[in-house]
């Protein structure tokens, strides 16, 4: 198809083209084939594959901005300005293409001096004697036609909404790396998986508290029998990395003590002691303490993989949300477009009853063609709204509060790009290195080798050692001043349990529990590979299917333009003109389908990947 008119987009701004006759006019829009580069084809190299839409009375485009998305990998690039171009026709047609749209069209006027400026609504009751109409009937029911249905606005143009905080300016069309940089910045399930890392960090500390530095004290006090004596002691413990323990303190005994308990008195100033215990076979190595430590340091990088597949999920379902949206969109400008067709045949077939060229049951079984679609566009208007919201789970402002996308800021589905296959194997080996599962398994690993040097450890007998000194001051109790000197103690201590079982039994659980890791890491390889073959294969199928869908649509739409043009030259009726136009919607449909498959595919293959790595 040639062009002999462009229109560049422009301030976004409506712009009217109309063509050299009366009732005609035509306006092309699309884009060009798939880009291999960062930028997109340049307004004047997509005019040639552009889908055409050419109705006849005046016709006032309302622009949209369309955008352009290369698809790499799971990788996008930021887009460029659509082009729209006319052209004019020879002769009076009727030819409409049905290609999933760059841009909205608002429906042609009946009245052929003022054009609409959005899609009607048919507000008369035609459900009962729409059969017994006449001539004098037709013109009221047409002009009820002509009331404009306004597009709902699901926020202000300007962005935000007065009850629910500051929104962010929104000036162009929602693209995919807007919704995943809010989920990266405000999705309420990733900051509580972010406060995952405060917990780890609570553990931590919590494991490091077993080598604080502990206070005692004391105080046992005999006041009836026949020894009176008055204890008092407070100390400090304080253990180290090396499974060992400095102790210290002060005692007062006074009173009169049973001479089997004379070590517990002391001279009239009291008594400091200070001391050192050390293992050498058994928590020599690793102990609880140290061991709870270890593991608490591994769970807190276990975190990190845990929050990184968690975010993969979030970014996957919010492509999911965007597509649905934008695809909801396209069904949309599809439905408003093909009403347009009824409508404006409606004023051509009143004025053929009016001349009496044509039986008046013609004017109404279109527009029981009207109210059908119609009805067609508020289901799709429904949808478009349901899947606004729904994205809006993912698209915050800076307060964190949901922002429902306008609908005219949805964008057009980008040019799809065919799967390299020989990228394929080099990504499934990136797969094994991004993806956070395998992260996860090796931690796990780690804390179950921490549990076996701890059950390994048990099995050693305990041997250690201990050195005290101790001095008394103040007056001697005793003539014989037996604790004035300084005294220096100096023990060892042995204790093992002959069968040992607990032990062996730990050992047996553990090693059976890395048995299992290692098994189940293996599948895990396997599986990250075929999810990465199963999303690839996904992307280029869904990639063919969608050309051969756009090519259903090109055969599709020549055959209702044919079929349109002999119903102008009387060679064709209203049934097989609206069948014709049916198959081109139903085309059309499944080619949004089509495509809607292959960007979930595409969401698909950037979770298999893992592309998405903690900030």
């Amino acid at each position: 198809m040639s062009s002999d008119l462009s229109v560049s987009q422009q301030d976004a701004e409506p712009r009217e083209v109309i063509a050299d006759r009366p009732g005609t006019a035509s306006i092309s829009a699309g884009l060009s084939g798939p880009s291999s580069g960062k930028s997109a084809a340049k307004p004047s190299q997509q005019a040639d594959s552009m889908p055409t839409v050419t109705l006849g009375n005046s016709l006032e485009a309302i622009p949209m901005q369309g955008t352009q998305e290369n698809v790499t990998a799971g990788k996008v690039a930021f887009p460029e300005d659509l082009a729209f171009s006319s052209e004019d026709e020879e002769s009076q047609n009727f030819a409409f293409d049905l290609q999933p749209a760059s841009f909205e069209l608002v429906p042609p006027a009946i009245d052929d001096e003022e054009p609409l400026s959005g899609p009607q609504l048919d507000r008369s009751d035609t459900s009962e004697g729409a059969e017994t109409e006449n001539a004098d009937t037709v013109d009221a029911d047409t002009a009820e036609i002509e009331e404009a249905m306004p597009f709902p606005l699901l926020i202000p143009e300007d962005g935000t909404v007065l009850d629910a905080g500051s929104r962010p300016d929104v000036s162009g069309p929602v693209e995919l790396d807007d919704v995943i940089a809010s989920v990266y910045a405000r999705y309420p399930l990733l900051e509580a998986a972010f406060l995952s890392r405060t917990i780890a960090d609570g553990q931590q500390i919590s494991a490091a508290g077993e080598f604080d530095l502990k206070l005692k004290a004391l105080s046992e006090n005999r006041v009836l029998g026949y020894y009176k004596t008055f204890r008092q002691h407070v100390g400090f413990v304080q253990p180290t990395w090396q499974g060992g323990e400095f102790y210290g303190g002060y005692r007062v005994g006074q009173g009169e003590f049973p001479p089997w308990y004379l070590e517990r008195q002391t001279n009239e100033g009291g008594e400091f002691k200070a001391g050192y215990s050390v293992p050498f076979a058994q928590n020599r190595h690793i102990d609880p303490r140290r061991g709870g430590v270890m593991k608490a340091d591994i769970n807190r990088k276990l975190v990190e993989p845990d929050i990184q597949a968690q975010l993969i999920g979030f970014v996957q379902e919010a492509g999911y949300a965007y597509w649905d949206w934008v695809a909801a969109g396209e069904k949309y400008r599809i439905a408003a477009r093909i009403l347009v067709l009824a409508e404006d045949r409606t004023e051509r077939i009143r004025r053929q009853v009016e001349e009496g060229l044509i039986d008046p049951p013609e004017l109404t079984d279109n527009m029981r063609l009207v109210a059908e679609r119609r009805a067609k566009l508020q289901e799709a208007e429904r949808k478009r709204e349901q899947t606004a919201f729904k994205l809006s789970l993912y698209l915050r402002d800076a307060n964190g509060v949901p922002v429902v996308p306008p609908a005219e800021l949805a964008p057009i589905f980008p040019p799809l790009t065919p799967q390299v296959q020989e990228h394929v194997h080099l990504d499934m080996q990136q797969a094994l290195q991004w993806r956070p599962e395998l992260d996860l398994i090796d931690f796990q690993r780690r804390e179950l080798q921490v549990e076996l040097e701890l059950a390994e450890n048990e099995l050693r007998p305990y041997f250690g050692g201990n050195m005290e000194a101790s001095q008394d001051i103040g007056a001697p109790k005793s003539y014989k001043n037996d604790k004035g000197p300084l005294e220096l103690h100096a023990g060892l201590s042995f204790e093992v349990p002959l069968q040992r079982r607990k032990a062996e039994g730990k050992i047996f659980q553990v090693q059976g529990k890395m048995a299992q890791l290692t098994a189940k890491r293996r599948l895990v390889e396997d599986k990250i590979v075929a999810e990465v073959g199963q999303a690839a294969a996904g992307v280029r199928t869904a990639y063919e299917q969608a050309v051969q869908a756009e090519q259903a649509v090109d055969y599709a739409e020549e055959l209702a333009q044919r079929e349109r043009r002999n119903l102008e030259l009387g060679a064709s009726d209203l049934l097989k003109v609206s069948l014709r136009e049916q198959y081109a919607v139903e085309a059309a449909i499944k080619a949004v389908d089509a495509k809607l498959i292959y960007f979930l595919s595409q969401a698909d293959y950037r979770a298999a990947l893992g592309q998405d790595q903690l900030p």
